[in-house]
Parts: structure tokens; C-alpha cells; sequence
């Protein structure tokens, strides 16, 4: 399947570099999930192709009036973000479909053999190999040793999240060997803690030299309540990140816990039920 190009971001307009804005821009609409998913995560982790407050800073910029975007509410898990949708002035439509609708933390697909971070929700672009998604799990007490969120560093967070983070049965070091963390910062938003960081998965199902060269770009939010961590994370290939990092970056700055509901559901409640 072939990539669909766009131009690089810096076509898009020309502007100095500038922090993102605290709040996504374009239409905000509430998404209901959908029914329609995929059985095989791993079948476009990598593609189908070969070929707020100051959170990330980029050299470029993409015209604010110039990018839609829609919202998604996740009242079971209390979270909402925000993600591009079309790009009006070069009439590039975004692809989206909803891989895993929003579930409970009990019933969510697990990313390790241990079971503890578990996917609650994804959203796909195959097209423009894109993906969305959100992982719930609690702290690895190899990285966060204390109970205080507010002694946790940005980085040991990001290790926290991606020694848990494999489907391979490896241990924790291992799994971290497979990803290299380029950034990682926190910021407080309206008295919430959210950690930012940006890292490289240096995998790739091909064998072949090109395929072992592949690597998907990440780009990622982490949020803590109840014990356990809430993460969202976007990514797409390494040579598509100029293109389409500025767009995700977006996304995970939008990415907001909200106040629970009567239909919020904690990880912790009924760990039994797959249902």
C-alpha cells in the first residue's frame, strides 16, 4: 500500500518557531466510538509502507485556521484529546478509523505478557500510518520508587511507561533497549501533572536490511490518578515525522484527565471482569 505524500510542514506557512497553544485548535466535536476495529495490532505498528502551556517547541508551524479537528470523550476512563482531521487548504482529509473503542481497564487489550499497561482505546490512519492510542497501568517501581508524583522525573516516568511497553516476553531492560528516548520534560496544568516525552522504536517486523533500518517516532503524554499511570501516545514512520510531528505533538498536548462521572469506571474495580 502506497504512503500518501504531503509536503513538508514548512510549506504549510512560513513563521518562526512558537510554542504550542494550550488548547487544540479547529472544530471541537465529541466523538461516540465506533464499532469498527482490527484483530492484529502489530499488522500496522510499523506501517503498511516501507519507503495548553508551552509543551513542545518545533521550527515551523502549521496555520491555526488551517487545521481541523475533532475531540474524543472517554467518560469510562475520564480523559479526553483533541486530533486533526483535515488540512482545508490542501484538501487532505485524514483517514481515521477506530481500532479498539474505548473499554475498561479489566477488559483492555494488554501490551506485555504481565498484563499491567493495557490499551483502552486506538485510533488508526493505515493510509498515512498514524496511530492514537491510550494505555493505562500502574508505575513500575523500578523507576518510580516513591509514592510522591511530585519527586518523579519526567525521564524515569518515560522508562516507567516503556519498560512495560512490549509484546515480547523480554525482560524490562530489554524492552527499553528497543526505544530511544530523545526528550522528556513535565509541565503542571491546572494543578495536574502531565510528563512529556519523545522517543524512537528502533523495531521492525521485516527482516530484511531496509525493514531492520524502520522505525516508528513517538511522541507522548503521561498523567497520573488513583495509582495508576494514563498515557497517551502518537506516532508515525521516522521519514513521515517532519511532515506529520508538529500535527501529533498537538495531540498529546491537548491529551486532559477529567473530573470522573457516574459512567468512569477505575482500573482498579472488578479486575476479574473481561466484559
Amino acid at each position: 500500500m502506497a504512503v500518501l505524500s504531503l509536503p513538508t510542514v514548512r510549506s504549510f506557512i512560513r513563521c518562526e518557531s512558537s510554542p504550542m497553544k494550550n488548547n487544540g485548535v479547529g472544530d471541537k466535536v465529541k466523538m461516540r466510538p465506533t464499532e469498527v476495529g482490527f484483530c492484529r495490532r502489530d499488522l500496522f505498528l510499523f506501517g503498511l509502507s516501507s519507503s495548553v502551556s508551552t509543551v513542545f517547541s518545533y521550527s515551523g508551524c502549521l496555520a491555526e485556521q488551517d487545521l481541523k479537528s475533532a475531540s474524543l470523550v472517554d467518560e469510562i476512563n475520564a480523559y479526553t484529546y483533541s486530533y486533526p482531521v483535515e488540512l482545508p487548504s490542501k484538501k487532505f482529509l485524514f483517514k481515521w478509523v477506530e481500532s479498539r473503542k474505548p473499554e475498561r481497564y479489566s477488559s483492555a487489550a494488554p501490551l506485555s505478557p504481565d498484563a499491567r499497561l493495557r490499551i483502552v482505546s486506538e485510533r488508526v490512519d493505515l493510509i498515512d500510518n498514524l496511530i492514537i492510542s491510550v494505555s493505562i497501568g500502574p508505575p513500575n517501581n523500578q523507576f518510580l520508587k516513591s509514592k510522591e508524583k511530585k519527586t518523579w522525573q519526567a525521564k524515569d516516568v518515560a522508562d516507567s511507561v516503556l519498560a512495560d511497553k512490549s509484546a515480547l516476553r523480554v525482560t524490562s531492560s530489554q524492552r527499553m533497549s528497543e526505544s530511544s528516548l530523545l526528550d522528556a520534560h513535565a509541565s503542571e496544568i491546572d494543578s495536574e501533572l502531565y510528563w512529556y516525552y519523545e522517543y524512537l522504536v528502533r523495531k521492525s517486523p521485516a527482516k530484511t536490511a531496509q525493514g531492520q533500518n524502520l522505525f516508528r517516532h513517538y511522541v507522548a503524554s503521561t498523567a497520573e490518578r488513583e495509582g495508576y499511570l494514563y498515557t497517551l501516545s502518537a506516532s508515525t514512520l521516522g521519514q513521515q515525522w517532519s511532515e506529520m510531528g508538529p500535527l501529533l505533538k498537538r495531540t498529546v498536548a491537548s491529551f486532559r484527565l477529567l473530573p470522573p462521572t457516574d459512567t468512569y469506571v477505575p482500573p482498579y474495580k472488578d479486575p476479574w471482569r473481561f466484559w
